[in-house]
């Protein structure tokens, strides 16, 4: 199965024609696209509009999750309805099955949120706000678990905007590592299982690393890749483990 991923296009109101060229092949090189959230640059419908008339004629199935910048102007659900009306399918806490070619494709979707990595971790404790910010991310990686057990699929894919891991943020500033990811969603990956986990958000980190059970993480922010997208293979291995590679 042919996974192309890709997040952080970041759209604005000036970017009408500047992706379509970059997605002309997709139909050839890819079963899926899945997109990691950052969609637009401030959450404005117009700019999700701009969106889905540049992704109009990729022939694949599309899959995305919101990521922080959508949800700036305070209108997720405005934007939501802009893509799914483009035929788009948005998850928010949310999976769905696609059936490509007789294999049976789960994705399990959620923007993720911070709260750091261990040894460097938000904790609930302390002041309310404090305690909303951690509850937040324990509560996503919560329903992730059960969104990703839940799946009767032949492979399985976590789709975030958050990082789950340390090893793809390589090259930002550790000092905002909280504000990029949580090891509480790795944990809820590890639990449940997945093939392969996709993520953006991290424009300076590194693409390519793993949870400590040894599930595929792949950073696919736009800057990182430094292309339109990037074509995973998943494949079945021996003992029903499954390979990831790079095309």
């Amino acid at each position: 199965m042919r996974i192309a991923a890709v997040g952080d296009l970041h759209v604005g109101h000036d970017a009408a024609g500047s992706l379509a060229e970059g997605f002309a092949r997709i139909g050839e090189q890819a079963d899926l696209l899945v997109l990691a959230g950052d969609l637009t640059t401030h959450g404005d419908a117009g700019q999700a509009q701009i969106l889905v008339r540049e992704l109009r004629d990729v022939p694949v199935p599309v899959v995305s999750v919101l990521g922080n910048h959508d949800h700036h102007a305070g209108e997720p659900d405005a934007v939501r309805r802009v893509l799914e009306k483009g035929g788009i399918t948005v998850l928010d806490r949310e999976s769905t099955v696609v059936e490509i070619g007789g294999c049976r494709v789960g994705v399990a979707g959620a923007k993720g949120f911070g709260g750091g990595f261990i040894g460097a971790s938000v904790t609930e404790f302390g002041e309310a706000e404090m305690k909303a910010f951690a509850r937040t991310t324990i509560d996503i990686a919560a329903d992730l678990e059960r969104l990703l057990g839940s799946l009767e699929a032949d492979v399985r894919i976590a789709l975030l905007h958050y990082a789950p891991i340390r090893d793809t943020l390589a090259g930002e500033p550790p000092e905002i590592f909280p504000f990029l990811g949580s090891y509480l969603l790795a944990e809820a990956i590890d639990r449940a299982g997945a093939d392969l986990v996709v993520h953006g958000h991290a424009h300076r980190g590194a693409e390519q690393g793993s949870t400590p059970a040894g599930v595929p993480v792949r950073n696919v922010a736009k800057a990182v890749l430094r292309s339109a997208y990037a074509v995973y293979v998943v494949e079945p291995k021996v003992g029903a483990l499954r390979e990831v590679r790079e095309i």
